[in-house]
Formats: C-alpha cells, sequence, structure tokens
C-alpha cells in the first residue's frame, strides 16, 4: 500500500502524523512524507519591486519550515517502526507548489493507494478567505483521502 502523508507544521498534520503512526497497517506499506512550499507572489521586473535577496530569504524560510515539518513526521514514524515487526518504508520530499496541487499531482505521479492530510478545521468566513486544502484534495485526489481532525476539548 502507498500512503502519501501531507504535512504543514501545524497541530492539525500533527495528528495525522500520530494517525499513521499508531494505526496498524499492512504488509509492504510504503508512506511518502511531503510538504509543499507555496510563494505568495513572483518576482518582478518593475523598478519599485522589493530586492531580489528578499524573494530568495522568502523561499529560503519556506523551504526550511516545510523541510522541519517533513523531519518532525519521519522522526515521530521511524520511532513508530521500533514497535512494528514490519516497518513502514519512509521517503520525503520538500515540493515548490500550491499545496493542493503538489499534494494531487505527487499522488498521481506516485500512483498513491491513499492520501492522509490534516484538516484546520476553517468554517464561514475563514474558510471563504483561506480556503481548504483538504477539501480540494478529497474532490479532485485520484485515491481515497483521510482527512483527519483533531479532537475538539470540551470548551473550546
Amino acid at each position: 500500500m502507498k500512503i502519501l502523508l501531507a504535512v504543514d507544521g501545524s497541530e492539525c498534520s500533527d495528528t495525522a502524523v500520530e494517525e499513521i503512526a499508531n494505526r496498524p497497517w499492512p504488509l509492504e506499506c510504503d508512506v511518502y512524507v511531503i510538504s509543499a512550499v507555496h510563494l505568495p507572489f513572483t518576482p518582478t521586473t518593475e523598478t519599485r519591486a522589493l530586492p531580489e535577496s528578499y524573494y530568495s530569504q522568502l523561499e529560503k524560510a519556506g523551504r526550511d519550515q516545510a523541510a522541519l515539518a517533513v523531519d518532525r513526521a519521519v522522526s515521530r514514524l521511524r520511532e513508530s517502526n521500533s514497535e512494528r515487526e514490519t516497518p513502514l518504508a519512509l521517503t520525503s520530499d520538500v515540493i515548490i507548489g500550491h499545496a493542493e496541487e503538489a499534494i494531487i499531482e505527487t499522488a498521481k505521479a506516485w500512483e498513491a493507494d491513499l492520501v492522509v492530510l490534516g484538516s484546520h478545521g476553517y468554517r464561514g468566513f475563514r474558510r471563504f478567505l483561506l480556503g481548504s486544502v483538504s477539501h480540494a484534495v478529497a474532490l479532485r485526489a485520484p485515491c481515497s483521502v483521510e482527512i483527519v481532525r483533531k479532537k475538539i476539548q470540551d470548551g473550546q
């Protein structure tokens, strides 16, 4: 079974990682952990544009944050592998692009059987403004999608 795990370093993403780590999986299970880096704009040739170093610093910060999220997820999955009879095969990558497009395209190219990702649970106007990666992936992925939500504590 090929499982694509998309992470972004958030608590919601950590919940999805825990779901993968704690579940019994069939033999010969591959987990591909990815995180997408999306730059909000691209450099322009206008004279009033920000300096080129600003864009490279922004890209580096995004890559570093995504790499940290991937490394944390892989570390947790390696930890869970020590308790398994048949460990999960782990690979990882940081991808440049919109999160939903990166996840969908990677699922297609890698021929994933399942995509697992967390949901921030945005509602109403906030969801309208920010969009929903999990919703877009669920609608357009070439395979099954599991959206993991963090349990809501009483009083929240």
